[in-house]
């Protein structure tokens, strides 16, 4: 009797552990961070910096990074999409991927991922080559209006905050936003590369992307889209120089889609025991980043409500593919 009692706890136990929740069994061990850009821009730093933090506390000490650029992130979607049900792979994209999909007319949509969370915010810095004549942001806009084909944005994919805020300014200043001559690059560094090389007449990012070359001397910041300066930061605002302008670029995390509820449980997790580590919080305050973090299906309402807004933002600017 006592050996049947003790086989039937055992087959018990067995039975709770298999069905008890993924997020309290176990959270994955080792990460894949699949980035839909080239090395070197705001999503890859992202990336980067999750890795630093989540190996410096001690969340995972495994990982396993795939660039894919291209398009705004459209280039690399269907191969993380390919990854369905794998609860142990993370997309980090943002506010620009949002933009993308939307310009070009795609089928593909953000809300084909799982949503994870929202984690910050940035805002965005206009910057020449450190030899431009234009000096300040008025005589940048003095050129663009004279003659707006002759001045060259150079900043991430069609579509996105980058070519947004080009266009917003544009509109703000009386120029019409289809007369906008935007340069698209696949990622960060190559825009940063055709900056430093002259190749373009300024350059729209992340504040972050350009900061380094910034305290260098080797970009002139001319005003950021904040609406108020920011912390630690001596350049003014696009408001403050007279165009009515505010824009700022959110950056998060997706899962694969088709992983369970307990699978995204436990990526949320790992998330959160990072965002609690002092690693990520002085790494944001180091970039100027802004924490906003929004997990869940919360974060999932955003990205629809976000896929709006944008929509109709590309709309008025006419920068949506017909």
């Amino acid at each position: 009797m006592t050996t049947r009692r003790a086989v039937c706890i055992s087959i018990l136990a067995a039975c709770l552990a298999a069905a008890a929740p993924l997020s309290a069994q176990q959270a994955p061990a080792a990460l894949n961070l699949f980035i839909p850009a080239a090395p070197g821009g705001g999503w890859d730093g992202t990336g980067r910096t999750i890795e630093m933090a989540m190996r410096t506390d001690g969340v995972v000490k495994e990982f396993k990074f795939e660039n894919v650029g291209g398009a705004g992130g459209a280039v690399g979607l269907p191969r993380f999409l390919s990854r369905k049900g794998q609860g142990d792979t993370v997309m980090v994209a943002g506010m620009v991927r949002v933009g993308a999909l939307i310009a070009a007319n795609s089928p593909l949509k953000m809300t084909d991922t799982t949503p994870l969370a929202r984690l910050t915010d940035e805002y965005e810095v206009i910057v020449v080559p450190a030899g431009s004549p234009h000096k300040t942001m008025a005589d940048l806009i003095a050129a663009f209006k004279a003659d707006p084909g002759k001045i060259s944005w150079a900043g991430g994919s069609a579509g996105g905050t980058d070519h947004i805020l080009a266009g917003m300014i544009g509109k703000a200043v009386g120029v019409d936003p289809k007369k906008v001559t935007y340069v698209a690059y696949a990622g960060g560094g190559p825009a940063l590369a055709a900056l430093l090389g002259s190749q373009v007449t300024a350059g729209i990012s992340g504040y972050s992307e350009f900061s380094e070359q910034i305290k260098a001397g080797k970009l002139r910041a001319l005003a950021v889209s904040a609406p108020a300066r920011m912390p630690g930061i001596d350049t003014p605002t696009l408001k403050e120089q007279g165009i009515d302008v505010v824009l700022g670029n959110w950056r998060g995390v997706f899962g694969a889609p088709g992983i369970s509820a307990d699978q995204q449980k436990a990526l949320i997790g790992l998330i959160e025991k990072m965002l609690a580590g002092p690693t990520w919080k002085a790494e944001v305050e180091k970039k100027g980043w802004t924490q906003s973090y929004l997990a869940g299906p919360e974060f999932g309402k955003f990205i629809a409500d976000e896929t709006t807004r944008i929509s109709a933002i590309l709309g008025e600017l006419d920068l949506k593919k017909k």
